[in-house]
């Protein structure tokens, strides 16, 4: 197929790739302020660009995401749009169980907003137990850092990574010309890290807590074909994890599904290895 896209799609070709392998993949994001160098909808082209590209290699569709997420904490900034935790649930949910009703058996959430996580998470649970799906949640924007952390300064809101994600969705959405004004770096990365601890979990008022300018980070040595081969590597290393998770869980939950994402995965894994 030329797009991963579904609603670039027709009902036929959609209905041939469900038939053919019944997974499909939801990018979440949000609409929240980047700074004045990246737009506003960062978060949601990042988990698009990247789903698409994991669609590629585990021959899945992607959902039309809505742009809107969970992101209270930015609204102090203009070009923040949130919707409260209930709505979202039911927007994802409600998105997911359509597809279910059309034979898709596999979702794969896609995220790169952290204040969507407990969120999706409910509506992970509802997916699988009342609508029969096999769910996985993966956070893109940890895999991310893992991976390309060390080289770019680390997961910071507005910094290299999420500039380097963007250009490889739209590069002209990005004007690195316009940098300035990053909050202070070791400050930010010390909130950021209290509150992405496994134990302990503060709530913070606003991201003027972590950063008062509402950005921090070094996002100027960013280029167009260093996003590409970050979106890539994160891509090659998602479908690799992914397909093997789907497999196990193919294994203890019920069988594999004729057509599944477990066929053929072990290929799809060893690729993905060599690649990334």
């Amino acid at each position: 197929m030329p797009s991963r896209y579904m609603i670039e799609l027709t009902q036929p070709e959609i209905a041939a790739q469900l038939k053919r392998k019944p997974l499909v993949i939801l990018p979440a994001g949000s609409v929240e302020q980047h700074g004045p160098h990246l737009p506003a909808g960062t978060d949601i082209f990042a988990a698009k660009v990247i789903a698409h590209a994991v669609a590629e290699r585990m021959d899945g569709l992607v959902l039309p995401g809505g742009p809107l997420g969970v992101t209270p904490m930015h609204m102090p900034f203009e070009g923040t749009i949130t919707l409260t935790p209930d709505t979202y649930i039911r927007v994802v949910t409600e998105t997911c169980a359509c597809t279910a009703r059309h034979g898709a058996k596999y979702l794969l959430i896609l995220n790169w907003h952290e204040g969507n996580i407990p969120s999706l998470a409910i509506a992970a649970e509802t997916l699988h137990r009342q609508h029969g799906m096999t769910v996985l949640t993966v956070q893109a924007c940890y895999v991310a850092a893992e991976m390309f952390g060390q080289e770019c300064g680390g997961l910071t809101h507005g910094g290299e990574i999420e500039a380097l994600a963007v250009l490889a969705y739209r590069s002209d959405l990005v004007h690195l010309d316009r940098v300035d004004s990053s909050s202070d770096h070791q400050r930010a990365g010390e909130m950021d890290k209290l509150r992405r601890t496994r134990a302990y979990q503060p709530v913070l008022t606003d991201i003027r807590s972590i950063a008062p300018t509402g950005w921090y980070g070094n996002p100027q040595h960013a280029t167009a074909e260093k996003g590409a081969r970050m979106v890539n590597v994160i891509a090659d290393g998602i479908a690799a994890e992914a397909t093997e998770i789907f497999r196990q869980l193919d294994l203890t939950q019920g069988g594999t599904v004729q057509g599944g994402v477990a066929q053929g995965g072990v290929a799809e894994i060893k690729h993905a290895r060599k690649v990334g």
